[in-house]
């Protein structure tokens, strides 16, 4: 894979939006999580795998940092979980590169959202949360965050990539 300033350039800017749009999160994770999925997937189809599996390992750390996330502070383990959730999505839809993008979402938000709930959702909160000093309605919120939520907001990225996605393809080409 060549890397060219172009698509440098490219990652710098979806990245910088990624990380624009974790400000927003105290409004909603539904728009914030759905704009990162929206970038994870846009990076795979204009700036290749490679650079997409950048802004999938920045975004988890950017987001705490910015959120400081209660769940992600009492389990840390749940920062590299949530980065191999995003790297898979940007994986799967890399990978399926002959599927129509419509496909190529529903596939990738399913594998996403089934990978971060067996880890967080089965693993990690069961293994780690009752040692927290976190309520147990706190946990049971984190759970649903982090396998349901997971799928709707990478269905709704999916949805907004298939949209945005010709529309944008146009103006990135004669860059």
């Amino acid at each position: 894979m060549k890397i060219t300033t172009k698509k440098i350039a490219l990652t710098a800017v979806l990245l910088a939006l990624a990380i624009a749009s974790q400000f927003f999160k105290n409004m909603s994770v539904y728009v914030t999580g759905s704009i990162i999925n929206l970038i994870l997937i846009m990076a795979v189809l204009f700036v290749g795998v490679g650079c997409a599996s950048i802004i999938a390992i920045v975004t988890p750390v950017t987001a705490f940092l910015i959120t400081g996330s209660p769940i992600m502070a009492a389990m840390p383990l749940v920062i590299p979980a949530v980065m191999i959730g995003n790297e898979v999505l940007v994986l799967v839809v890399g990978l399926l590169k002959k599927m129509p993008l419509s496909v190529k979402m529903v596939l990738a938000s399913v594998v996403k959202a089934a990978v971060m709930g067996l880890l967080i959702s089965l693993i990690i909160i069961p293994t780690f949360g009752p040692g927290t000093n976190l309520p147990e309605k706190a946990l049971a919120a984190a759970k649903l965050t982090f396998s349901l939520t997971q799928l709707i907001t990478a269905l709704i990225g999916g949805v907004l990539a298939c949209i945005i996605f010709p529309l944008v393809k146009k103006g990135v080409n004669t860059l």
